[in-house]
Formats: structure tokens, C-alpha cells, sequence
């Protein structure tokens, strides 16, 4: 039996996979986002997730 392989060794692994729709408008709100930070949309959409947490 062949054995798995490892990905990334990480401290916070991210079992749980999200797909959801979004309007256009939302998008380029993201990718303005994402541009102004320098984020990639997965870690710009956990930040607005994190920041739920918050209100």
C-alpha cells in the first residue's frame, strides 16, 4: 500500500474546503482588496472571516 504523501508542514492546517458564489461586484471589491495588500483572495477572505470574530 502506497503511503500518503505529506503536504507543507504547517501550524494551522486548513482541512476544511469553502466554494461559494460571489457577484461580480463582490469580486472586485476582493481583487481591489487583494491588490491594495498584496494578499491572494484565499488569506484576503479568512482575514474577512477572522474579522467577524471581532464584531
Amino acid at each position: 500500500m502506497p503511503t500518503k504523501k505529506m503536504g507543507r508542514p504547517t501550524d494551522e492546517p486548513k482541512p476544511i474546503r469553502l466554494d461559494i458564489r460571489i457577484s461580480e461586484n463582490d469580486a472586485k471589491i476582493l481583487d481591489v482588496y487583494c491588490t491594495r495588500t498584496g494578499k491572494k483572495r484565499p488569506e484576503a477572505i479568512r482575514d474577512g472571516i477572522k474579522s467577524l470574530k471581532e464584531k
